[in-house]
């Protein structure tokens, strides 16, 4: 059977605690952050919310559930502007006039009309997740006051509807650069007072990324509609590839010919994504793992270089002092102090 439940989402916390209550599972507090885990009975895994400034607040969830979910948004006393990125399966969205899929890399951007409830559906067996943001923009609204001048039509019309009087609804999808940046998030270390500032950093950034994304195409910059969804998916195997075979030297042809496209297909997609080439991407990439060998194994700076498919040392310090502001031997001279400090 079903799980259904309507909840007002006025605020994230209640939201949730609704949610925990249909659920009649504990959730667990701190501070500004959320969480409840999926009891057993209903599936695995979990809702997590956090409340941060300004009217800004995130769900992340990554479950598996036993039956299909139900839930169904009503408006309270004002809607906020919502964000919804799906991350993997399809989530059915449906409102008073439309139903349709959301589906893998793609967002939602919306806000309901008067008396408009509006609905998501998920599938049982199999996995979902989705990162969700809510703006409260009557309180958000003293974060960009100093900024409204400068604003593009689009973006003012939308944050300007303080009470979310008019109805918005806009679907793309979004890039594998956002995608990356809620994995960031997802599986952030860090605790306390370092998490909170990583975790809305990362939020913004979000944010932000998508906004731009909307504001190019509603002026007539549709690079982005362009990207089939076929295509995308062949780029993020591309970016698996790459990320899993740090240690191999490739070539752009010998890349696309693996996920089946042409090479000019797949440079104009990482572009497009990531304002990045391939080799680019691919170079960045190995330098960051390379600072991860620096700070973590006992490996020499001429071992490392090899390890990350470069063959000289001169040009592998060049791209480390490019991208860091320090060369490789300096930076772990300086890794060392601090971890003496810290000891």
């Amino acid at each position: 059977m079903a799980i259904k439940t309507t909840l007002k989402h006025d605020s994230i916390k209640d939201l949730m605690l609704q949610l925990s209550k249909k659920l009649n599972v504990v959730h667990d507090e701190d501070n500004n952050e959320l969480c409840l885990e999926l009891p057993k009975k209903v599936g695995d895994g979990y809702f997590r919310a956090i409340e941060f400034d300004f009217g800004v607040s995130i769900i992340l969830a990554d479950f598996l559930l036993k039956e299909k979910m139900i839930l169904t948004f009503e408006k309270e006393k004002l809607n906020p502007l919502k964000f919804l990125f799906n991350l993997d399966t399809p989530i059915q969205f449906i409102t008073n006039e439309n139903e349709e899929d959301i589906n893998k890399l793609e967002c939602v951007m919306f806000s309901a009309g008067i008396n408009e409830a509006q609905t998501l559906q998920f599938k049982k067996n199999k996995a979902t997740t989705f990162y969700y943001v809510q703006i409260n923009r009557k309180i958000f609204e003293e974060k960009i006051e100093q900024f409204e001048e400068d604003m593009s039509d689009n973006l003012e019309t939308l944050f300007r509807d303080l009470n979310g009087i008019n109805k918005f609804y806009y679907k793309s999808y979004f890039s594998l650069d956002i995608a990356g940046l809620i994995e960031d998030f997802k599986t952030c270390e860090l605790t306390d007072f370092m998490q909170s500032v990583f975790l809305e950093g990362k939020t913004y950034e979000v944010i932000m990324k998508y906004l731009q994304l909307y504001t190019d195409n509603n002026n007539g910059d549709n690079k982005h509609k362009l990207l089939r969804q076929s295509t995308r998916l062949k780029i993020e195997k591309a970016v698996s590839i790459i990320k899993n075979e740090l240690e191999v030297r490739t070539t752009v042809n010998a890349l696309a010919k693996r996920v089946g496209l042409n090479q000019n297909t797949l440079q104009s997609g990482f572009k497009q994504l990531f304002s990045n080439s391939v080799n680019e991407y691919i170079r960045d990439h190995k330098i960051e793992y390379a600072k991860d060998l620096l700070e973590n194994s006992a490996l020499n700076i001429t071992e490392i270089t090899y390890k990350i498919g470069i063959s000289s040392r001169s040009y592998f310090s060049k791209l480390f002092k490019e991208r860091y502001g320090l060369t490789p031997k300096q930076y772990i001279t300086q890794s060392r102090k601090n971890n003496e400090k810290s000891a």
